[in-house]
């Protein structure tokens, strides 16, 4: 998949990223909020087995770049039934929060729809993310359920999850 927009690029993630995305999936900073506060302890060979497992049209990591640098990682799945499951981080930390999250997913969204085939997109988040809660909103996602006390971080602490949807029809592309 390769996706560009303006100075916006989405594209598979290859095992040449897998420093990066150890770095980034071993800082609790960015991994907090998927409910790895000490991050994920994970090797960079075990990293390269995600980016080989996750390459086909169904199951797919990809990097997300702004300006021709790596600024995160998103991805999707299909859940069948003409559904994909998405997930987005902004790892790079001084890039949050600068409106590439609603575009970057916009990208995504319009080719999952429209080139893909999907007629509907699912996602779940922390209860406590409400800046990614913000942009989902924006985008036309419903929330269709919170499960408290759904999962626990590595703390040991229970988390709340939200889970969310949209279907074609009530997509709102932010480019």
């Amino acid at each position: 998949m390769r996706i560009h927009n303006d100075n916006l690029l989405i594209r598979d993630a290859k095992v040449e990223d897998a420093s990066l995305l150890r770095q980034w999936w071993n800082d609790g900073r960015v991994m907090a909020h998927a409910g790895f506060p000490n991050g994920l302890g994970i090797t960079g060979e075990e990293v390269c087995q995600v980016i080989r497992k996750r390459s086909s049209d169904a199951d797919r990591l990809l990097m997300m770049e702004a300006d021709a640098l790596p600024i995160g990682e998103m991805n999707y799945r299909s859940l069948g039934n003409g559904t994909a499951e998405i997930g987005i981080k902004i790892c790079d930390i001084s890039r949050q929060e600068k409106g590439y999250g609603k575009r970057l997913l916009s990208m995504l969204i319009h080719t999952l729809f429209t080139e893909y085939g999907y007629d509907k997109i699912v996602l779940d988040t922390n209860a406590d993310n409400k800046r990614a809660q913000h942009v989902y909103e924006k985008l036309g996602f419903q929330r269709i359920s919170t499960r408290e006390n759904a999962w626990k971080n590595q703390l040991n602490e229970w988390q709340t999850a939200i889970d969310y949807e949209l279907q074609k029809k009530n997509f709102i592309s932010q480019l």
